[in-house]
């Protein structure tokens, strides 16, 4: 723990230049006797450190002395602060204690880096998660967590987005944080990669088999490359409305249904024409159902029948 306290000491210094007895003691949870007594300490390990006196001294390191990260660019560094949501890093069991990981990095960096990287950190911080964060974890992610580590076969039984379920054998290869899920690349017996969202293992269970990770197998390359094709695989259906002004926040708050919103055009009873897709037809009637009388069906006129007969069994179903 001393060890610790003594490297957190000088991060401090050297991103604070100069810090009371007090401010270090305060930051660091300890009282101003233990600060004293780390300076000795610091001192007679070789590490300069200075006690300026006055209204504005404090401890501080000699000028010379300094850690630098080799050959990085400010634009690298800018880079190595843009860190993943502190729940993901959770999510693996990655607890990061003490000083903050950015202000360590910050440490690191030659003066002339220094505060362009203080002002990129201050103004850029990553959230993946959702609004509203499920209160239930898998508690398959740490099997295949361990699995993964030691390239070792799992047992998952996995359930389908329509219900059905499945059991099967793979060889974990790697794991992808998209959004706030994670995602599952794993080789099955077949020797074909496979993506399965983590959420839907119902079970994983090691086998005690190992396997061997394939030669040339780049997990990020994959994952863009079958995103690709995942997006070109999926249809496309648009619609052509009349919403009303009132729900306009709303139906913009997300961009997955709306091509677009044509403010500009004349309004037809007091709403305004906007264009939507959609991955099927169903997916549309549910969706301009959901809003009532605030979104009126244009085109395809076919379409209309169908939201027609959908709403007069919802209205029978309360009758």
């Amino acid at each position: 723990m001393r060890a610790d306290r003594l490297l957190s000491i000088m991060i401090l210094l050297q991103n604070h230049e100069i810090m009371t007895t007090r401010e270090l003691a305060k930051k660091l949870e300890v009282s101003d006797r233990t600060i004293l007594r780390d300076m000795d300490a610091l001192s007679l390990s070789g590490v300069p450190v200075i006690a300026d006196r006055g209204k504005t001294g404090g401890w501080r390191l000699m000028d010379h002395f300094r850690s630098y990260l080799s050959g990085l660019k400010l634009e690298d560094t800018k880079a190595l602060f843009i860190l993943p949501a502190e729940q993901m890093l959770k999510d693996l069991g990655v607890e990061i204690k003490g000083l903050d990981i950015r202000q360590k990095l910050l440490a690191s960096l030659p003066d002339a880096s220094k505060s362009e990287a203080l002002r990129y950190m201050e103004k850029i911080y990553m959230d993946t998660g959702t609004w509203k964060p499920a209160a239930d974890k898998n508690k398959a992610l740490l099997t295949i967590q361990k699995a993964l580590w030691e390239d070792a076969k799992i047992n998952i039984a996995y359930q389908k987005a329509d219900g059905t379920g499945s059991e099967r054998t793979v060889s974990p290869l790697g794991l992808v944080a998209k959004g706030s899920s994670w995602y599952l690349v794993a080789m099955n017996e077949d020797g074909n990669y496979r993506s399965f969202r983590v959420s839907r293992i119902r079970k994983a269970e090691a086998t005690g088999e190992l396997f061997e990770r394939p030669a040339g197998f780049e997990l990020a390359e994959y994952w863009k490359q079958s995103k690709l094709d995942f997006a070109g695989s999926l249809p496309t259906f648009e619609v052509q409305v009349l919403v009303h002004p009132s729900i306009i926040g709303r139906l913009t708050f997300t961009d997955r249904f709306v091509e677009k919103v044509d403010m500009a055009a004349p309004a037809v009873d007091g709403m305004m024409p906007a264009t939507l897709r959609f991955n099927a037809e169903q997916e549309a009637v549910e969706y301009i159902l959901g809003f009532g009388g605030a979104i009126k069906l244009v085109k395809p006129e076919y379409l209309i029948k169908r939201i027609v007969n959908q709403g007069k069994a919802v209205i029978a179903l309360y009758e």
